[in-house]
């Protein structure tokens, strides 16, 4: 299965890294690293995350908990597609 990154989710990820590095740099890659390395655990574990019940398919959208930082992604037969990515603190994206 392919794992494929929005741009909104690329952004997403870039402006969780800068604003975590404003406070804490080293702490900032290794948030932004651990947070890849789950990523990819999706294809292989495409339903790990929890429907999203609001969503006209719930069981194609879904949200992975990692920590405090939520990941939208949408699953397609041959494809995960990364959606957004935000802090548990922010408004839901």
């Amino acid at each position: 299965m392919k794992l494929v990154y929005t741009e909104e989710a690329i952004t997403d990820l870039k402006r969780l890294r800068e604003f975590i590095a404003l406070h804490n740099p080293i702490a900032a890659k290794k948030v932004a690293k651990e947070l890849v390395e789950k990523i990819t655990l999706l294809p292989d574990f495409p339903h790990i995350g929890l429907p999203v019940k609001q969503a006209p398919l719930p069981n194609s959208i879904r949200d992975m908990i990692f920590g405090s930082y939520i990941v939208r992604y949408s699953i397609h037969p041959n494809t995960i597609i990364v959606l957004r990515l935000w802090h548990g603190l922010e408004n839901e994206r």
